[in-house]
């Protein structure tokens, strides 16, 4: 069929079936692509959309899987890591001393710097400040001497049954020696039957309402 065949062709859409061969098949094609085109539209796009959703919900839940199985595949260790915790955690409590033994602690430290070769010329414990299980008692502390005195009283201090730690530490020279300030700070452990200030108040706040 040539172009002239092409424009004497009465194109009568209800009698397809005398159309010419070639011309069936270009509007079959047509017909194809334009199905094609409507269903993407209409459909295969948003299932294009979903998809791309799913597979980026897919990887996520894939990571969250991944990760919960190699928490249970080592659920045994984690168990023995806070079995050794609690007990680390345990040594650390009985190395805090108790309302009776805070005394005796800090004749230890003034015993220590003593025995290190120290004059004090400043010993003052300050009042305590409770936190949530125990309680922080700074000692202002100012003592002569030299440097390896110094440095026996601060590894004396360290050596204490109890835990015992020193801030803001400050050297400076005086005549012929030296002087050095620090901040000790010695903590006591708060049993669960002694109420801290912080918690009594709460509870005065708690009865107003």
């Amino acid at each position: 069929m040539d172009l002239s065949e092409l424009k004497n062709l009465d194109l009568d859409f209800q009698n397809v079936g005398n159309w010419p061969i070639a011309l069936k098949t270009v509007a079959t094609v047509l017909v194809c692509i334009a199905v094609l085109g409507a269903g993407y539209w209409f459909d295969t796009q948003d299932q294009l959309v979903t998809l791309e959703a799913s597979e980026k919900k897919e990887a996520t839940l894939k990571k969250t899987f991944e990760s919960k199985q190699a928490k249970a595949v080592n659920l045994e260790a984690y168990k023995q890591q806070m079995v050794e915790m609690n007990s680390t955690f345990g040594t650390m409590l009985r190395q805090l001393p108790s309302q009776t033994e805070v005394a005796g602690l800090l004749v230890d430290i003034s015993q220590t710097g003593l025995a290190s070769g120290l004059e004090f010329e400043l010993f003052q414990p300050s009042g305590e400040r409770p936190a949530e299980f125990y309680a922080e008692l700074p000692i202002n502390i100012r003592v002569t001497g030299n440097y390896h005195r110094f440095g026996n009283f601060v590894s004396g201090v360290a050596a204490l049954p109890r835990i015992v730690t020193l801030h803001n530490i400050s050297i400076t020279p005086s005549g012929n020696t030296f002087t050095m300030d620090a901040l000790a700070k010695t903590y006591r452990y708060i049993d669960e039957n002694e109420q801290t200030p912080s918690k009594k108040n709460k509870g005065k706040k708690g009865r107003r309402r």
